[in-house]
């Protein structure tokens, strides 16, 4: 009933956090994302919310996402999911302050393309790999053990616009 949780979906840890209650250093949601990681045994760890907190897309990074974006860097994580800006963007892996860190960051995928009208970019946000807007479009993830890999499909066609793959930290 909080709105965020976590589960072992395989090798993964997933967390889904939420951007709409407070997500401060001294937050509830911040004291149990801490104890969360802490206690997580798993190699490679996603964590998925609403408010992107890099975006080239039209609303912008969010830095109130900055605290628990910290916690997931300390923690390990690799990937995190959000949405809010209607278009799909991928970036390198960077730590809570836009660094670029391709050993240690987390890479973030804003995807927003899942029916409502598609919004043009704002311009292009620092360590921004890819961007697509006016379409609709889904990300296929396929996670593994050892890593990821990522297709993100444009609708309806499911013709391939970005595509790679990772190894978890």
């Amino acid at each position: 009933g909080l709105g965020y949780y976590s589960f072992v979906l395989g090798a993964w840890h997933v967390v889904v956090l939420t951007s709409s209650v407070p997500v401060g250093p001294g937050s509830a949601q911040a004291a149990w994302l801490r104890g969360d990681l802490e206690s997580a045994r798993s190699q490679c760890t996603l964590a998925a919310w609403h408010h992107p907190r890099y975006s080239s897309g039209r609303h912008g990074n969010d830095d109130q996402m900055r605290p628990l974006w910290r916690l997931l860097y300390e923690g390990g994580a690799d990937v995190v999911l959000s949405g809010h800006d209607h278009d799909y963007e991928r970036f390198a892996p960077q730590d809570a302050d836009g660094g670029l860190d391709v050993e240690r960051g987390v890479r973030q995928f804003v995807v927003g393309t899942g029916g409502a009208v598609p919004t043009p970019f704002a311009g292009v946000a620092a360590n921004s790999e890819a961007r697509v807007s006016g379409t609709l479009g889904v990300l296929k993830l396929t996670l593994s053990t050892t890593g990821y890999a990522w297709e993100f499909l444009t609708a309806p066609e499911g013709a391939p616009a970005d595509a790679g793959a990772a190894r978890c930290h």
